[in-house]
């Protein structure tokens, strides 16, 4: 019995034993794990104050690096009115930097041909040379005295007139010279600008350019440009009139040509009918045939000849024109212009030479007892849509066909307008360049195994 109980406790103390020694592992196991556990909150206590820290910094350089950026702003603003300023400076100097902001020049003056022009330029510079001679253009405001010397005085400041208006006016006519349509404003101001820079200069020395004599230089300058213009015109007028000379020119020797023409049908209708009367059978029949064609010819020849005479008497009969160059100023681009040849198209060809790449398409040919008037009425009407808005006498237009129909019907209603453009030479060059491309991709265009 005691030995049995014995046991019994020694079973239970072994179960318990066992039980503790499992425990007792997972305890230590629970300990350990707690172990790591307390380092990873230490580990992330450590993290969460350098991520407050880091906070902390970002804000701080976050400040500093906007305080940067709103000091770089205000400088770049401050450097760029500089850049503006300098740019505005130098565009004085350099005048293809502001060339598509350049502004129409007003012309100060009107006369009607440029010899008037050279007159009153004549006339300014005689204003400058007395303005020079009286001392009233560049003077000195003060009296000097040199080492006690009034004379020396005086001499100090004849010199400094002097270097000044040499200064200024070899500066000014340098600038004159060099006007043109481009940069007469710029000139302009330049000369303003060089005016105030040796007014500037001689402060210590109270020497200065009257605003009197600035003045006659930009009147000047204004002249000279508008003379520039005036003989340009002049030169464009006269060729306009050498080829109206030789319009004329080519219709006498036209009308000559169509009276010679109707003389030698007339003496070959004589003679035919004169061997008419001697022959007979055969021959007879050949030589009426012969007649009668001869009739007819003449009849053409005779009413080309009236044509001829008439147009070289009337002085204003001719042919107004509407042609395209699509392949040379593009769609939608046509000239109307005007020609007294008896045979139009020739002044057509003459347009289509070496001075363009291809031949002109001709749209309407209208004939009109008063072509100038017809023209001119047209030039008109399409005077907004001008290619060319400066100069007149270039009679290119940016239309349609249709707005030149219904403006030409609106006085002649028979006229027949083409309206296909063939534009032959440009389209075949254009379907060459085509094969040309095709046959070098073709060329290039490799298998992709051998």
């Amino acid at each position: 019995m005691e030995i049995g109980i014995a046991l019994v406790f020694m079973l239970v103390a072994i179960v318990l034993g066992v039980f503790w020694i499992k425990e007792k592992k997972q305890y230590q196991k629970c300990i350990e794990e707690y172990s790591e556990i307390k380092d990873i909150q230490e580990e992330v206590k450590k993290l969460e104050e350098k991520i407050i820290n880091l906070k902390v910094e970002y804000k701080k350089e976050k400040k500093e690096n906007s305080d940067k950026i709103d000091s770089l702003k205000i400088d770049y603003r401050e450097k760029m009115r500089i850049y503006n300023n300098l740019k505005k400076e130098i565009a004085l100097y350099d005048e293809e930097i502001e060339l598509v902001e350049l502004g129409l020049y007003k012309p100060s003056f009107d006369f009607d041909t440029s010899e008037k022009y050279k007159q009153e330029l004549l006339k300014i510079r005689e204003q400058q040379k007395k303005m020079l001679s009286d001392k009233t253009a560049i003077f000195c405001s003060q009296e000097w005295v040199v080492e006690g010397s009034k004379s020396k005085g005086k001499a100090m400041m004849n010199r400094g007139i002097r270097l000044t208006s040499r200064a200024f006016n070899n500066e000014c006519d340098a600038l004159i010279s060099k006007v043109t349509w481009n940069n007469v404003q710029k000139i302009e101001e330049r000369i303003k600008k060089t005016y105030e820079a040796i007014n500037k200069l001689n402060e210590s020395t109270a020497i200065q350019i009257d605003s009197n004599y600035l003045r006659l230089k930009l009147v000047e300058l204004k002249l000279t440009y508008e003379y520039k213009e005036k003989k340009q015109a002049e030169k464009e007028e006269q060729a306009e009139i050498r080829q109206q000379m030789r319009e004329e020119l080519k219709l006498e020797q036209e009308a000559q040509k169509a009276l010679k023409e109707e003389e030698k049908y007339q003496k070959l209708l004589e003679k035919a009918k004169a061997d008419a009367e001697k022959a007979s059978g055969e021959k007879l029949l050949q030589l009426n045939e012969k007649i009668e064609a001869l009739n007819q010819d003449l009849v053409e020849a005779h009413e080309k000849n009236q044509r001829a005479k008439s147009m070289a008497e009337q002085t204003r009969a001719g042919h107004v024109y509407v042609i395209s160059n699509i392949g040379s100023f593009g769609e939608n681009i046509y000239k109307i212009g005007m020609t007294r040849r008896l045979e139009p198209l020739d002044r057509v060809k003459e347009l289509g030479d070496a001075s363009v790449p291809f031949i002109f398409d001709v749209h309407a040919l209208i004939y009109s007892e008063d072509a100038p008037t017809l023209e001119k009425k047209l030039h008109k009407v399409f005077k907004n849509k001008r290619v060319n808005l400066v100069n007149s006498r270039k009679e290119f237009f940016n239309i349609t066909l249709d707005e030149v129909e219904e403006e030409v019907k609106k006085s002649f209603d028979d006229i027949e307008f083409i309206k296909t453009i063939e534009a032959r030479e440009y389209n075949e060059s254009k379907l060459i360049r085509v094969k040309n491309k095709e046959n070098i991709i073709k060329d290039n265009n490799f298998p992709d195994s051998i």
